[in-house]
């Protein structure tokens, strides 16, 4: 008996702290669960498939009898949809699916490059070499130019500066926000095409294959 009483309680326990986690997580993700759903009539589907129209407490009666939870997956349904399955589970796989795709997305920074209105030919070359790196990355590009002084006077030779960048940084550029003058600067804002990422990160995979 005692051997039987320590199974008994094991499982208790187990069935306690299921019920525990599952309602810290439904509560998280605002999902309806188990007793929380509210609906008279429920459509179910089981782990095998449709189970059809059912009342909810022969749902709920249905769920339990296989160890498992109702989770509702459709509220806005008439009757809501409801489906049988281990939600415990299912919320840690739906997580470790949402975690693995936010690590393969690339992440877009943010690059700044300042010119000025005198810039010789060999700056303003290495800086258009390091713009279109950037952009070949994948990065945007904040372009300033700013004007000193006098400077303020001639703010064409900033525009004129700023549409020659751009158009030097041939087809892998796409100038999300043209000059213009704010304050004593002059910006222009640059990203790449999509197409360009795309061949970049092709090669890239070649590269190290």
């Amino acid at each position: 008996m005692c051997e039987n009483a320590r199974v008994a309680a094991f499982f208790i326990r187990f069935a306690v702290n299921h019920f525990l986690e599952v309602l810290i997580i439904a509560a998280t993700d605002k999902t309806l669960i188990n007793e929380a759903i509210r609906a008279p009539e429920v459509r179910v589907i089981g782990p095998e498939g449709q189970l059809g129209i059912m009342k909810r407490a022969d749902a709920l009666r249905a769920a339990e009898e296989l160890g498992l939870d109702l989770v509702e997956v459709a509220p806005d349904s008439k009757p809501p949809v409801c489906k049988i399955m281990d939600y415990g589970k299912y919320h840690f796989e739906k997580e470790k699916k949402e975690k693995e795709q936010r690590r393969k997305k690339p992440s877009v920074e943010l690059k700044e490059i300042q010119l000025r209105c005198r810039i010789d030919t060999h700056d303003f070359n290495t800086k258009l070499r390091h713009c279109i790196e950037f952009l070949q990355k994948g990065n945007k590009v904040k372009v300033i130019v700013r004007f000193r002084g006098r400077e303020m006077a001639h703010t064409e030779i900033g525009q004129e500066l700023l549409t020659r960048f751009a158009a030097g940084c041939g087809d892998v550029v796409m100038v999300d926000r043209p000059p213009l003058l704010d304050g004593h600067n002059m910006i222009m804002m640059l990203s790449p095409k999509k197409e360009t990422k795309t061949k970049t990160d092709k090669t890239d995979k070649t590269e190290r294959n």
